[in-house]
């Protein structure tokens, strides 16, 4: 694996007197696909927000640098400019315009005109779905058909680094197999990917390395193919 894409260090965050991070540190190096998993309210969310600096007011401390710079004041939809994409919880799409439109505005800092219909064409053959609904407008969708916007719309820009929020949020069996494969897919093409999720045996199974988050602070760290055989995460996350 290469150099750092993202590295957090020191990272705290507190909603007045709700500490929600609590000093973590993590890293994701190029070509990775790293897993943050946790229960409920374990603060991972609130760790993506931060990194993308989405959060609403409060006190953020701590370095979150990305390909080798901080992105302290960078402001959120700066962040597509400098290939770093987010698909947040709950999608995101903009539901008042069409799937082809929501594709094109993932594209909206490229003008490869030939290179955008390319790649909303391979879109198109990894989701048929999208393609069959292409004028429709993607707040009628699914929550899965939603999903594979989302994600495809942020693979538009052609990412450095791609999060992933509570991806399989929602969904059914099938749909949630469909994402995870898509998943695998883009992180061999060598897309550097942070995935937060929930369901611990799947992102385990997927990613490289892993970080479990308890109450605001990692507790603990490794290659993720042992975290899938380590006793402690079995019985907390795996339900073994």
């Amino acid at each position: 694996m290469g150099a750092n894409v993202l590295k957090v260090a020191g990272l705290k965050v507190a909603y007045g007197g709700i500490k929600a991070v609590k000093g973590i540190d993590l890293e994701v190096n190029k070509g990775e696909l790293v897993t943050l998993i946790g229960a409920n309210g374990a603060g991972k969310t609130t760790t993506l927000k931060a990194i993308t600096g989405t959060l609403p007011d409060c006190k953020v401390e701590g370095t979150i640098s990305y390909m080798g710079q901080s992105l302290k004041g960078s402001k959120s939809f700066h962040l597509v400019e400098k290939k770093l994409a987010m698909v947040p919880e709950g999608r995101g799409v903009f539901t008042r315009m069409t799937i082809h439109e929501n594709l094109m505005m993932g594209a909206y800092t490229r003008d490869d005109k030939a290179g955008v219909e390319a790649d909303i064409a391979k879109w198109y053959d990894i989701f048929p779905r999208l393609k069959e609904r292409s004028a429709q407008l993607a707040g009628t969708l699914s929550g899965g058909e939603q999903q594979m916007l989302a994600m495809a719309r942020a693979l538009m820009c052609h990412p450095e680094l791609l999060l992933l929020d509570e991806p399989s949020m929602g969904l059914s069996p099938i749909m949630v197999d469909k994402i995870f494969e898509v998943i695998r897919n883009v992180s061999k093409e060598g897309i550097t990917i942070l995935l937060v999720e929930q369901n611990a045996k799947l992102a385990l199974e997927a990613a490289d390395r892993g970080y479990v988050m308890d109450s605001g602070q990692i507790t603990m760290t490794g290659n993720a193919d042992d975290m899938l055989h380590d006793p402690r995460v079995k019985a907390a996350y795996l339900g073994e």
